[in-house]
């Protein structure tokens, strides 16, 4: 199928970029870490993308206005001297609706990441428990063992043993590492506890994504202001995205399931 990815501004020289994905799911956890990073880091659009697979429906926003849902694509590039690499944020109102649209979309993703010598994914989502966790665990997983070891090495943050607790990682922040993986781009999912409830809001499992995250890249995240502030961007989130959550089976949100512990593994 074909994508329409229009370019939002000039195209930026990046430092081996790492392409960090959030997108709608369960708790709709990985959004509400891209929303944040992209705001606290200041970053700036660089992609957007459309496709007639998108949902069929439109938001009415505060204007009154009609809204075509949208994905983009975002950059931080930070000093020279600071020896930080550079980010590429993907983040959206809505997740590809089927797995042939999900594939080809991850596709287009992963051929904007190597244009710019990306060599390194990080997705994020959410795990969905029966019950509303009181200190969210952080799960990660990767494509291989090198860099999982990267990430969970040393690290008190992270929650290595996830086999067995998650079953299938459904949607983008899934197929994008496992076809990052065919195209030898190295990465990590990390995954946090939250709520399955459709409308609930996993704001404490976001928060301990950023935390993993800003320990290891040390972007000096004001984290102490997203408790304020999230909730109102929040309130934006839920209405944009509680018509299509609520009449999806819980099955079929993107994310983690938790696995029961009569189920097989799957994935």
């Amino acid at each position: 199928m074909t994508w329409e990815i229009t370019i939002e501004s000039k195209e930026p020289q990046l430092n081996a970029p790492i392409l960090i994905e959030g997108l709608p799911g369960i708790g709709n956890v990985g959004k509400i870490v891209m929303d944040f990073l992209i705001e606290d880091l200041h970053a700036k659009k660089l992609y957007s993308f459309f496709s007639y697979k998108f949902p069929h429906s439109v938001f009415v926003n505060e204007n009154n206005l009609i809204e075509m849902p949208k994905i983009e694509l975002y950059y931080k590039q930070f000093e020279k001297k600071s020896g930080q690499r550079d980010l590429l944020l993907l983040v959206g109102d809505i997740q590809p609706i089927d797995e042939e649209s999900c594939y080809s979309f991850c596709d287009e993703v992963l051929k904007i990441a190597k244009h710019y010598n990306c060599r390194e994914i990080i997705t994020t989502g959410g795990i969905g428990l029966q019950n509303i966790p009181e200190k969210p665990k952080v799960y990660c997983t990767g494509n291989e063992q090198k860099i999982f070891d990267k990430y969970v090495k040393k690290n008190m943050l992270v929650e290595k043993e996830i086999f067995g607790v998650v079953g299938p990682i459904i949607g983008v922040s899934g197929v994008l590492l496992g076809l990052g993986k065919k195209r030898n781009l190295s990465g990590v999912a990390l995954l946090a506890e939250t709520f399955g409830h459709p409308m609930y809001l996993g704001v404490k499992g976001a928060q301990e994504i950023l935390k993993v995250l800003d320990d290891k890249f040390k972007w000096g995240l004001e984290l102490k202001r997203m408790k304020r502030e999230v909730i109102e961007m929040e309130k934006e989130i839920l209405k944009k995205t509680k018509e299509w959550t609520s009449e999806l089976a819980h099955d079929h949100q993107a994310g983690a399931k938790a696995r029961r512990k009569e189920a097989s593994y799957i994935g």
